[in-house]
């Protein structure tokens, strides 16, 4: 009787059930998801490829797309795999701790993306308000150490999930009704008191979160002076374009998150679960495959090399690996 208590207590695994209510179109929904993956991987480990090799673009603002590239790929692989095994093989079970590890991936990934969305608007702040000083402020010793904070700063605030959802007591279903372990999505599970964790999930949603856009918004609150005061039309139109694919990142992140934050708080019983996680899928999935995508189309720079290397030309230069 101790040890079924201490089993259901401590559960030795979950069940993740995928989209609820929309089981049968598991397999159609996996195509859309894969198609999505692929293109992330191929897009932001190109993306890698080129800044790492191509003399160019070894910029602060390259500096930091490759930082966001590299978080994408962390987040997408850390979710998408298992939800691909889960539609395609029904390979639903996933170990108590190893839910825990999905969870820290996930969370602190996404906290670090929204902190490298903040470092580019700073980024586009120093170059068009600063730009003689641009290089000066932005050296590489000072975007490894931004960087590093960055990094450390979720890592610190997630940590933290993992013990509050462990300490948890769980008797009720080990069902998840998800594709991958969110903080909430198992802490619902417990029977015991959840208030800490939803209090804490919040907390660490305004510190990351808010304090990000309070910063974004800031920066191009001053870009956007500084861009007015041009007495150049093309001067500003070219300052502005700049930051036209660091937007598009902004919109494809934060949009997704905004409504998966708010709907499970304020319409969680109004809109259907089965929306819930798609949009919460997108929210992993649609960054990492469209920030490559718009940065390719909107930065002449990356579109150079991409084209001198399909054309076959020796203008990008080669080292061995």
């Amino acid at each position: 009787m101790l040890m079924l208590n201490k089993t259901e207590l401590n559960p030795a695994s979950f069940i993740l059930n995928g989209v609820p209510g929309l089981e049968d179109m598991h397999i159609w929904i996996s195509f859309p998801f894969c198609s999505m993956y692929v293109v992330a991987m191929v897009g932001n480990c190109g993306l890698l490829y080129l800044i790492r090799y191509e003399d160019s673009l070894h910029k602060p603002m390259y500096y930091f797309l490759a930082m966001l590239s590299l978080t994408d790929l962390v987040i997408c692989t850390s979710t998408i795999p298992k939800a691909l095994c889960i539609f395609w093989f029904q390979l639903k079970k996933i170990d108590f701790d190893e839910c825990l590890v999905q969870m820290f991936f996930i969370h602190t990934f996404t906290g670090m993306e929204s902190g490298v969305l903040m470092l580019m608007a700073l980024d586009r702040y120093v170059a068009i308000c600063y730009p003689l000083r641009y290089s000066t402020i932005l050296t590489n010793p000072a975007i490894a150490k931004v960087g590093f904070v960055t990094f450390l700063r979720g890592v610190l605030l997630i940590i933290p999930f993992t013990f509050l959802t462990k300490r948890l007591p769980y008797c009720r279903s080990n069902i998840i009704h998800h594709t991958f372990c969110d903080h909430m999505s198992v802490a619902k599970l417990s029977c015991g008191n959840v208030k800490i964790n939803s209090i804490y999930g919040l907390m660490v949603a305004l510190l990351i979160g808010g304090f990000d856009i309070l910063c974004i918004t800031v920066s191009y609150t001053m870009i956007l002076r500084a861009v007015v005061s041009l007495s150049s039309a093309d001067a500003r139109q070219k300052a502005f374009s700049t930051c036209t694919a660091h937007i598009c990142a902004i919109v494809f992140s934060y949009s997704p998150a905004f409504f998966s934050f708010f709907s499970h708080r304020f319409g969680s019983h109004t809109i259907p679960p089965s929306c819930h996680i798609i949009v919460a899928n997108i929210y992993v999935l649609l960054p990492p495959t469209m920030n490559p995508v718009v940065y390719g189309v909107k930065t002449k720079q990356i579109r150079d090399c991409v084209i001198s290397i399909l054309s076959g030309s020796k203008g990008t230069k080669s080292h061995g690996i």
